[in-house]
């Protein structure tokens, strides 16, 4: 189901009621090139529905303020040269025809893993002797996990030591494709976003504390009725991919359902806002 294009009647609307920190762009800046991004939707079966993680973001962040999913830009360190040893069971050629592009879309998959990683500290990632699960590791290697998540979140580029470490294979075949988001024109910092989808193993999802300051595990609709009665700050894409997912019952139906869409049934959208009194206003998407 495509999200379609709408017209908005209205010159305000819910979303923006919210504070949320928007960096808007002048005159100067209205033709900056898009950042490749990912974004991973974590779900997990509970009480015969699903439920999604969500972090609030720091509000000196962009968009500070939003509750959103994990994610991220993409990183020349996504770009990974033996691709195959890390991702045996998906290869770059499929990965760009799922997106739609002609090379290059396995990145956003490795992108997606490694800052899932990084916000939630949710590592996507296994090997064929054991889970990567609260229950399957020591506490020295839990511990030096930590210290690896620790280095990334101060900008070294450790991710791939760290799948090495422990001889891992990222988990890219079980990781599904489910919207493209391009931020409005309006935006200081634009991004061309890929959003996926991934079942929560068993770990312990938690907010890194300087980008994500808080962190809650929601079903889908609670999370849309929290925004509604102006509870929970979202921005339209995490608002949007919250209703794509809401009526689900399991993560199995989810992501069997989600899992190698064509292209045409897969929601590329770039909403058109304008500025009036300083702040967006919704027109179209």
């Amino acid at each position: 189901m495509l999200f379609g294009r709408k017209k908005s009647n209205l010159i305000m609307n819910d979303y923006q009621n919210y504070k949320i920190n928007h960096a808007l762009s002048n005159v100067n800046e209205s033709n900056q090139p898009l950042i490749p991004a990912a974004t991973v939707l974590l779900v997990r079966d509970y009480n015969s529905t699903i439920e999604v993680f969500m972090i609030k973001r720091a509000m000196k962040t962009n968009f500070g303020g939003a509750w959103v999913f994990p994610g991220g830009k993409v990183d020349s360190s996504d770009d990974i040269k033996n691709i195959s040893k890390y991702s045996p069971l998906l290869n770059d050629e499929e990965a760009s025809r799922r997106l739609g592009i002609k090379s290059g879309g396995l990145i956003y998959w490795i992108a997606c893993i490694r800052e899932c990683f990084e916000e939630s500290g949710i590592l996507l990632a296994d090997n064929e002797q054991r889970k990567i699960n609260l229950g399957s590791l020591t506490s020295p290697e839990l511990e030096i996990i930590n210290q690896y998540k620790k280095k990334l979140l101060e900008g070294k580029d450790v991710f791939l030591e760290l799948i090495d470490k422990f001889d891992l294979k990222l988990s890219t075949s079980e990781i599904a494709y489910i919207s493209h988001w391009i931020t409005p024109k309006i935006e200081k910092r634009r991004y061309s976003t890929r959003f996926f989808i991934a079942c929560c193993p068993k770990q312990l999802a938690s907010h890194d504390g300087l980008e994500g300051v808080e962190s809650r595990w929601l079903e889908p609709k609670v999370a849309l009725d929290l925004y509604k009665s102006g509870e929970f700050p979202m921005i339209m894409p995490t608002i949007k991919n919250l209703e794509l997912i809401k009526d689900f019952q399991s993560t199995k139906t989810l992501l069997l359902s989600m899992k190698d869409k064509p292209i045409t049934d897969i929601p590329k959208v770039e909403p058109v806002f304008d500025v009036v009194d300083g702040k967006p206003k919704l027109v179209s998407y």
